[in-house]
């Protein structure tokens, strides 16, 4: 049974994911190198660099757009890892739970595109529509996935879905679920092989025009993001803080890491495709076979 915590928590949750995030940015930074084999800058360097950094500005920019969106991203992704246990405690265990991540998510269709129209760029602003047409391409299967979940658990609170896999995690008979929850993770966060709305052929997409504070608030927020999706697939559907011998809090963390080590294969193993070609993925491939898992496992919860 997931408990809850005390109101403190609150402030106890952006730092834990901040720190996963910034573990997780250290090791993608160490096994990655640079042209000529050299080694890039650690994300410490990074931030610090861009802290004392000049700010750009562009003309007749909307600096209010610009400053919601930029700061919205970041927010956004704690907000959805409030409904996400660490073991078996969450911050808030709500009994609408995956409603409630999935509408945080939501909020960096917003947020992306804020960031990309506020500078008053056309590179930017092609990087934030290129965002929205994506999140909504991979809205559909992300959302099917998840509700296939809920739909195993009986429940659309997130405690409910971790309990309901005492015995058995989601990810071994809804496997395809997993498979579409994971290549939408990548595309909400915009990540690896869909990572055109902040792609190099438009100069950085909606990022182009970030400098300063608000590029840390940007790229923290999208790998916040991208932590967040990797944590809540644990409760989802490997299981949660069921293992065996180690606490539950330790095995939250352990296959957390596990999910974001399998999410940054997939930024240097995958190609980056065009936008047609994954865009033509979600729609004719990944939403049909999600629409199928949910089918299956409805009969199956039907005929237990």
């Amino acid at each position: 049974m997931t408990e809850t915590t005390s109101l403190w928590s609150v402030l106890v949750l952006p730092c834990v994911l901040v720190l996963v995030a910034a573990c997780a940015a250290t090791a993608d930074a160490a096994l990655g190198s640079g042209p000529g084999g050299t080694r890039r800058a650690g994300p410490g360097r990074e931030v610090l660099r861009l802290l004392v950094q000049q700010r750009r500005t562009t003309n007749a920019s909307d600096h209010l757009l610009l400053r919601v969106g930029v700061t919205l991203l970041p927010v956004a992704a704690v907000l959805a890892g409030v409904v996400v246990p660490l073991g078996f405690t969450a911050v808030s265990d709500l009994p609408d739970g995956i409603v409630w991540f999935n509408a945080m998510e939501a909020l960096a269709w917003a947020a992306v595109w804020l960031t990309g129209w506020g500078p008053n760029s056309a590179l930017s602003m092609i990087g934030g529509y290129r965002f929205l047409a994506q999140g909504l391409a991979y809205e559909i299967p992300h959302m099917l996935a998840i509700t296939t979940a809920a739909l195993g658990a009986e429940s659309l609170r997130v405690g409910a879905v971790v309990d309901a896999q005492a015995g058995l995690w989601f990810a071994v008979w809804m496997p395809v679920a997993f498979v579409v929850y994971l290549a939408s993770a990548l595309a909400m966060a915009f990540w690896g092989p869909f990572d055109q709305p902040v792609g190099s052929d438009a100069a950085g997409g909606a990022a182009a025009e970030l400098s300063g504070v608000e590029r840390v608030l940007f790229l923290g927020g999208r790998r916040l993001l991208l932590t967040v999706a990797a944590a809540t697939a644990v409760p989802l559907f490997l299981g949660g803080g069921h293992g065996p011998w180690l606490p539950g809090w330790v095995w939250t963390l352990i296959k957390t890491a596990a999910v974001l080590a399998v999410l940054m294969w997939a930024r240097r193993r995958l190609p980056v495709l065009r936008m047609d070609r994954y865009m033509e993925v979600a729609w004719v491939v990944l939403t049909p076979l999600a629409v199928l898992q949910a089918l299956v496992v409805a009969l199956v919860v039907l005929g237990r």
